[in-house]
């Protein structure tokens, strides 16, 4: 099946009226509903008007005219949240599918960068990550010192604009390995860069009608870079730290204390040795529970890194970088589970531990009323492999559970005489 055939499809589920078309009231009804908020909610009703929910609770009255769904039996959670992601940015490492950078003459300081207006509403992996249970991802650009800027945006609609939910979200700092280039190849480097543009960031707040009459000596980066790294230096926007050993992560800290950024922790595979200090400094931390494989950028990797943090008082978000299998997003949480974490703390951790990290936690990550309607009804536990999204909302609208993985298993599951 062509892509376009897939567009296709979907479009054609769209105008037969999906479920949650404006002003259509759905409710949810019977399920055990897990609001991440508060606690769980036996034979709970979760109902949904206008893409926003309306009331979540086990004595909902559900209006005359609604559309039902039983939820008997069911889980119903906030939708699923990917972070750190290229979901929608990237496809392959050939052919020119790569969108998550900017190779010009800026080198590797590029605040200005904003992975936005690369988004594709239609890209292949984002029904297939919808099927996941996955509504929502913070896109985040690569390679460089200063990547730039990552947003956060929901996986179903037509258009970049009608997708975005905050843009910018974060600003990308790599402070490990990927990082040193930046720097003339050592670590140290990193940091004298870092100090030499955020100071230079600094000196153009302050003088920015010296610097468009060129009355000032020259910075370390161009008027477009500085203006970009004004709100991470205000701590409007931060800052997702790409780190992983205890010096990297160390390092992250301290240049935050110099120039009051408002940090958030990335990788992090030695965190669990810097978890108090982390705490202390009230720093939400990325991690990744399938990360156990030990390297030169991280020679202390653990399985239980998430236990250890939330034990100590980190904030978690749990996320899986791999671009092709978005279904590991889950997966990952359960297996954080399986070495440690509770199990209600990994639901907060792919839901509304990363809209807080986002900033977006005013709307999205839980199920309470007046937030947007994104949100998922499994068949059981969604940390259970056999469980599965039977119905997925994103801003109130039932997306369809087709992809082109589906359409080629049914196009293949009854072979003609001459296979």
């Amino acid at each position: 099946m062509s892509r376009g055939a897939l567009a296709a499809t979907l479009g054609l589920v769209a105008l037969l009226g999906p479920r949650g078309a404006p002003g259509q009231t759905i409710a949810i009804v019977d399920g055990t509903v897990y609001p991440v908020s508060g606690p769980p909610v036996e034979r709970g009703t979760v109902l949904v008007r206008d893409g926003r929910i309306v009331a979540v609770g086990s004595g909902v009255t559900v209006p005359d005219g609604a559309v039902r769904i039983d939820a008997a039996g069911k889980w119903v959670t906030p939708g699923l949240i990917q972070t750190a992601s290229t979901l929608g940015l990237h496809l392959l490492d050939v052919g020119g599918q790569v969108d998550t950078r900017e190779d010009s003459l800026a080198g590797p300081i590029k605040p200005a960068f904003n992975v936005a207006d690369a988004l594709d509403p239609a890209a292949l992996p984002l029904p297939a990550a919808r099927m996941q249970g996955i509504t929502s991802a913070l896109a985040i650009p690569t390679t460089g010192l200063i990547p730039g800027q990552g947003v956060v945006y929901d996986l179903y609609g037509e258009r970049v604009e009608s997708l975005l939910v905050r843009s910018p979200a974060v600003m990308v700092i790599d402070f490990g390995k990927n990082g040193k280039a930046g720097g003339g190849g050592s670590r140290a480097g990193i940091l004298k860069r870092l100090r030499q543009v955020f100071r230079d960031a600094l000196e153009y707040d302050r003088r920015r009608d010296d610097f468009r009459k060129a009355q000032m000596q020259p910075l370390s980066a161009s008027a477009e870079d500085l203006e970009a790294l004004r709100p991470v230096l205000r701590g409007e926007l931060p800052v997702l730290a790409i780190a992983n050993r205890r010096s990297d992560i160390e390092n992250a800290l301290r240049i935050a204390r110099e120039f009051n950024l408002k940090l958030v922790l990335w990788q992090g595979a030695e965190a669990w040795q810097v978890a108090a200090d982390l705490a202390r400094a009230r720093v939400p931390v990325v991690v990744e529970p399938l990360n156990d494989v030990p390297s030169f950028d991280q020679l202390a990797p653990r399985l239980d890194n998430a236990t250890l943090l939330q034990a100590a008082g980190v904030d978690l978000v749990i996320a899986q970088r791999d671009d092709a299998l978005h279904r590991n997003l889950r997966f990952a949480a359960g297996n954080a589970v399986r070495n440690g974490l509770d199990w209600n703390a990994a639901l907060r951790a792919v839901t509304l531990g990363p809209a807080e990290a986002a900033g977006v936690a005013d709307r999205y990550g839980s199920l309470e009323r007046g937030k947007v309607a994104n949100l998922v009804l499994w068949s059981g536990d969604p940390f259970e492999f056999s469980s599965r999204a039977e119905h997925v909302f994103i801003r109130g609208r039932e997306v369809p559970r087709v992809s082109r993985q589906t359409e080629l298993r049914e196009r293949y599951r009854k072979l003609p005489p001459a296979y």
